[in-house]
């Protein structure tokens, strides 16, 4: 009895068949994977740029919109002159922000970029005055006036008006829209007949509205 060496089976066309249609199907999923992962990407990045227009363009709510009397809210009790606050005004969902200049002079602004709706933030290190910031896309806003000094914001922040009592507390009491003065912010929302709309409808200096205010404070 002679021992010979075992000789390989022979290929199985079956199961040749079997292995190449798995490799066929495995390509063909990642093939899919990878179509709807781009797929996915561009309609994100259609909907950013969407949002994106649609914010420039006005079409969305912007801080400072609404029509109708905001109501007026203490913010704080006291600022002192190189600090900020962030705060929500008119509604819950409205970010906003004072700011203290060393000079004393205090200002209030939506704390929201008028490019792509990105938080505006405070930086007091920035210039003789500070600015106010925007750091998604590089936006620069005039701490004073809240116009734009650089970047692709389209237009200036929308203001808030702000008030302070003698005992230094600080009130929010109106809203102001890119564009608009104070005193036209405020007598859209308070009405023309207040003492300080008076004035300035007769075509007098109007200066900040001030014992209406605090009255209403």
């Amino acid at each position: 009895m002679s021992v010979t060496d075992p000789q390989p089976p022979a290929p199985d066309a079956g199961a040749d068949a079997a292995q190449e249609a798995l490799r066929d199907r495995i390509a063909a999923d990642s093939l899919t994977t990878r179509r709807d992962y781009l797929r996915i990407v561009a309609t994100v990045s259609g909907g950013l740029a969407v949002g994106g227009v649609a914010v420039a363009s006005g079409i969305l709510h912007r801080h400072g919109d609404a029509d109708g009397t905001p109501e007026v809210k203490k913010i704080a009790d006291r600022i002192l002159p190189g600090e900020s606050l962030a705060f929500r005004y008119p509604g819950d969902e409205d970010r906003a922000i004072a700011v203290r200049m060393e000079d004393g002079t205090l200002a209030g602004y939506s704390a929201v970029c008028t490019h792509l709706a990105c938080a505006v933030l405070w930086r007091k290190d920035r210039g003789s005055e500070g600015e106010l910031y925007c750091p998604c896309h590089e936006g620069v806003f005039d701490a004073r006036t809240g116009e734009v000094t650089a970047g692709p914001p389209p237009r200036g922040l929308p203001k808030v008006i702000l008030i302070e009592q003698i005992d230094g507390s600080v009130w929010a009491i109106g809203t102001a829209r890119s564009g608009e003065s104070l005193q036209e912010g405020y007598c859209r929302q308070r009405g023309a007949g207040t003492p300080p709309c008076e004035a300035l409808r007769a075509g007098a200096p109007a200066s900040r509205p001030g014992p209406e205010r605090s009255e209403r404070a």
